[in-house]
């Protein structure tokens, strides 16, 4: 989809981190964008500041763990909007630590895979339909991640397995979509770990998935990142995500992602290993 100007964007998670950098980058390329997000404040904020630079987008609040909230969102896009061109389902939280995965809590898991994983699969149910009915071109983008869908880092064992699912399934659409006026791709945003707030996303973990038992030990955050790698961690920014998220879309690529000779090697070397029938090697970030 080479030609954005004046087609209609869907983005979930879209009211901060690479969410929010995608919607700026997009609206720059003269696309009308819903924004969606759980957190009202902040999805209020990130409107109004899109706004005030001539943006044209409208916030929905929006619980992508619910179907029926994102059943609404589809409505109330194609109801301000009209048909939906690109739809980015982007939301995504960590509740993972750095211990051995039979001692976490199963709610960490529910809440990770309902928004993840779920959230993915609800995008896809309520816009998938729509977009080809109206047989126009459009694109569906599912955000994975290095961590569990190039490589797995042990540490993060949840949200590893979360993307890892995001990245087959959204395979699975690649294929079940060819032939048909919907593109698709999976966004591996990185090479590094980016600057987002996803390492506090319990700020909006809902009552129904509140800890069943005391918590091990403290999340992982940016700052612990930086000190487990000896302060030689490279962060990414959102915006160059969302630079090489437009790249993608108007080049039809199913995977976007930046040519960087680290993430290459180490792709390249667990699928060697796989060939190879040897052992999984500890990966490197």
């Amino acid at each position: 989809m080479r030609d954005l100007a004046g087609k209609h964007a869907v983005v979930t998670g879209g009211a901060s981190g690479i969410g929010r950098a995608i919607v700026a980058r997009l609206a720059r390329e003269g696309m009308r964008i819903v924004v969606a997000d759980v957190e009202p404040a902040a999805l209020d904020a990130a409107v109004a500041e899109l706004r005030a630079g001539g943006a044209e987008v409208t916030g929905v609040a929006t619980d992508v763990a619910s179907f029926e909230s994102v059943q609404a969102l589809a409505r109330r896009a194609v109801e301000t909007y009209g048909p939906v061109h690109l739809l980015c389902n982007n939301a995504g939280v960590g509740a993972q630590e750095d211990v051995p995965l039979w001692e976490l809590p199963l709610s960490d898991w529910r809440w990770t895979f309902d928004v993840n994983v779920w959230g993915v699969i609800h995008g896809l149910k309520a816009f998938v339909p729509g977009m080809l009915a109206h047989g126009e071109e459009a694109h569906v983008v599912n955000t994975s991640s290095g961590n569990g869908g190039l490589i797995v880092l042990p540490f993060t064992p949840i949200y590893s397995t979360s993307k890892s699912a995001v990245s087959a399934l959204t395979e699975v659409l690649h294929h079940q979509l060819a032939g048909t006026t919907v593109r698709v791709s999976v966004l591996y945003p990185g090479p590094n770990v980016v600057a987002t707030n996803i390492f506090s996303a319990a700020r909006n973990r809902p009552a129904t998935h509140a800890r069943e038992q005391a918590q091990v030990m403290p999340p992982i955050t940016l700052e612990g990142l930086k000190e487990m790698f000896g302060g030689k961690l490279d962060i990414t920014q959102p915006e160059e995500v969302a630079e090489e998220l437009l790249t993608g879309i108007t080049s039809d690529a199913f995977y976007i992602l930046p040519r960087n000779e680290r993430t290459d090697a180490g792709v390249r070397a667990r699928l060697e290993s796989v060939l190879a029938r040897r052992n999984p090697a500890p990966p490197t970030l």
